[in-house]
């Protein structure tokens, strides 16, 4: 790996440490000037996500998830912490009858999010169909047995996994309030020390004329899921990037972006996801949980 680093950022009331990972800017808040316990608390935090990232990247030929990915029919050793993602990709296949699919990755060879016009052919989504459901992966505490021509995708849950291992961390580590930020994917430890809530702005997707949504968190944990960049356009039709892994077709009619608040991070990401996947009835979805959202059309 590519040698990496941190930066500490003094700010009004606190410190920021800047840090790249999983494809995104990332930033750790302190709610204290000790530029000592700073850098201790962003170099703790930054180890993590990048020690996640480069177990379960799909891009580290290395990582669990290539080895998975490779291992061509044959069951494959694996400990505590995939047995525990695994298990959690489980419920996010069960709980949405099998729309939020961590094996429907495989799309990616044939729809190509550049805000082009370009759609992939019937024939080539129904060529990939048979290689995708996490119902035939067959796995327990100490090994997976994923069906040949098929792949695993950690990335629709890494980033809200990496936050709230980030958080256990912290509040291990230090009572001090912080704030942990995957490219819009956080969480925080407690409120601030003065007792007043973070102040987290959701920026509108696509339309910088528009006022950035501001959000008071006092704990847990804030997700969102959206197309800002990443969708296509044709014939009047946005395609967004979030896929129905049952027809292999992009989702029409989604927000353009769904935020959650939830205790867990990896919770909110889940709702998240899910809501976007309903497409027009992704509001039915929400309004049916005791969760704070917010959803951007």
């Amino acid at each position: 790996m590519a040698a990496q680093a941190i930066s500490i950022h003094p700010q009004a009331a606190g410190l920021s440490v800047k840090f790249n990972a999983m494809a995104s800017p990332c930033e750790l808040l302190v709610d204290s000037v000790d530029q000592r316990l700073g850098e201790q608390l962003g170099q703790l935090v930054a180890n993590e996500v990048w020690r996640i990232e480069q177990k379960y990247s799909r891009y580290n030929t290395q990582s669990v998830c290539s080895a998975i990915n490779q291992s061509q029919g044959l069951p494959l050793a694996i400990d505590d912490e995939t047995y525990a993602l695994l298990n959690f990709a489980k419920l996010c296949f069960d709980l949405s009858d099998g729309l939020f699919d961590i094996s429907s990755g495989i799309l990616r060879r044939v729809w190509h999010f550049d805000c082009s016009d370009n759609l992939p052919t019937p024939a080539q989504i129904s060529a990939l169909l048979p290689n995708i459901g996490f119902n035939k992966i067959v796995f327990d505490h100490s090994s997976i047995t994923l069906p040949k021509g098929m792949e695993l995708d950690f990335g629709g849950i890494g980033k809200e996994y990496a936050v709230d291992k980030c958080i256990q961390l912290l509040q291990a580590h230090s009572p001090i309030a912080a704030l942990v930020n995957l490219g819009g994917d956080l969480a925080v430890t407690t409120e601030r020390s003065d007792g007043q809530a973070w102040q987290i702005g959701i920026e509108h997707p696509g339309f910088v004329q528009q006022q950035t949504m501001v959000v008071s968190l006092r704990s847990g944990a804030l997700a969102t899921s959206g197309d800002a960049k990443r969708y296509l356009l044709k014939d009047g039709i946005r395609y967004s990037h979030i896929l129905n892994p049952l027809t292999g077709c992009s989702i029409t009619d989604a927000p353009r972006s769904v935020t959650v608040a939830a205790p867990q991070c990896i919770q909110a990401g889940m709702l998240a996801t899910l809501a976007m996947l309903q497409g027009r009835d992704a509001q039915i979805l929400l309004d049916s949980q005791p969760l704070p959202h917010w959803i951007i059309r």
